[in-house]
């Protein structure tokens, strides 16, 4: 690929919203290198998309530790298209890395310790070719390792440079609040949450969360918003051989597309076309209508699926008819 020369129009139609009560605006779609920047996919495919996000206005990439496959292979991924494309373009990025999932062998590889969170971000660090990220995530809660030492993990971290928010993710109202206070007293900001959140999905309303966010000052960012392609019109006419669910089921079983669902997802499906909106794209905006929502993290395997997402952005106005009729068909 020839010199990466980024759109000068980037900005003028990607919509901002500010995360909390911060400073920080980070666009309505952010893009998740979670399933397809490994060493097992396609680099130049790869390439292609962060390029592609970049000239459509999307500015915050979503890494973490053990993304691949196959583990930390998406942070080296990205760390060498960041060095050949990107790297003039640094202080116009937002790039947030995580730790809190298993990443290495031995007792020092996983959770919440302060040992575990500080040397992943280093190895993270190395791998990216980054001085610092923008945000770095506890991954997941660890109710064996004592809060204070999580959070004071996180706040050294920031005071060290190596990042310059914290985040959390998936945890609940209460351990959100408590986490939040604890590096409050410390003098650190809690800026996000990543929550996994979609129309399936729904635990952060019945849990408090969102409350608990705006409450707090804190901003979120939802992954998972099309349940793994659930969420589409991928499987409204059966399981598609290229589809995630017919290859390796980690993280979409064929056991999931549940007769139930599909019966769903069509019927949602005919109130996306009314709004004139794929079902994807009406999946994404139906979580944006919430103001509590800052953004939200799509992965995607091409350019293809990143524009169609994209477009969400232009209509997440709902009417009350459609709302009611959306409610029913979750309920029944």
């Amino acid at each position: 690929m020839k010199k990466y020369l980024p759109s000068s129009e980037r900005y003028n139609t990607m919509k901002y919203r500010r995360c909390g009560r911060s400073g920080i605006l980070l666009p309505a779609i952010s893009l998740g290198l979670w399933h397809n920047f490994g060493a097992d996919n396609d680099y130049d495919n790869a390439r292609t998309i962060l390029r592609f996000a970049f000239d459509n206005g999307v500015t915050h990439f979503d890494l973490a530790n053990n993304y691949g496959p196959p583990y930390g292979t998406a942070e080296e991924t990205f760390g060498k298209i960041f060095k050949s494309d990107f790297v003039e373009f640094r202080d116009e990025l937002i790039i947030s890395t995580k730790a809190g999932w298993d990443m290495w062998p031995g007792p020092y590889g996983n959770f919440g310790s302060r040992k575990y969170l500080i040397s992943s971000l280093d190895q993270s660090l190395k791998r990216m070719g980054l001085e610092y990220v923008d945000i770095f995530y506890h991954h997941r809660p660890d109710f064996d390792t004592p809060l204070e030492e999580t959070m004071g993990a996180l706040h050294d971290i920031v005071k060290q440079g190596k990042a310059l928010y914290v985040g959390i993710s998936q945890y609940d109202s209460k351990r959100t609040k408590a986490a939040q206070e604890i590096l409050a007293k410390m003098g650190t900001k809690l800026l996000i949450h990543q929550p996994r959140y979609s129309m399936f999905d729904r635990w952060v309303e019945s849990d408090g969360l969102l409350d608990t966010l705006e409450k707090t000052g804190m901003g979120s960012i939802a992954f998972s918003p099309l349940e793994q392609g659930l969420l589409t019109d991928k499987y409204l006419n059966g399981i598609p051989a290229d589809s995630r669910a017919s290859k390796d089921g980690r993280y979409l079983k064929k056991e999931h597309i549940s007769i139930e669902k599909v019966k769903k997802v069509i019927d949602l499906n005919k109130i996306a076309i009314e709004r004139g909106q794929t079902m994807a794209q009406m999946a994404v905006s139906w979580l944006l209508k919430d103001d509590r929502v800052t953004s939200i993290l799509v992965g995607v395997s091409n350019e293809n699926q990143l524009r169609d997402n994209l477009l969400a952005v232009t209509n997440i106005t709902f009417t009350k008819e459609h709302l009611e009729k959306i409610e029913y068909i979750l309920a029944t």
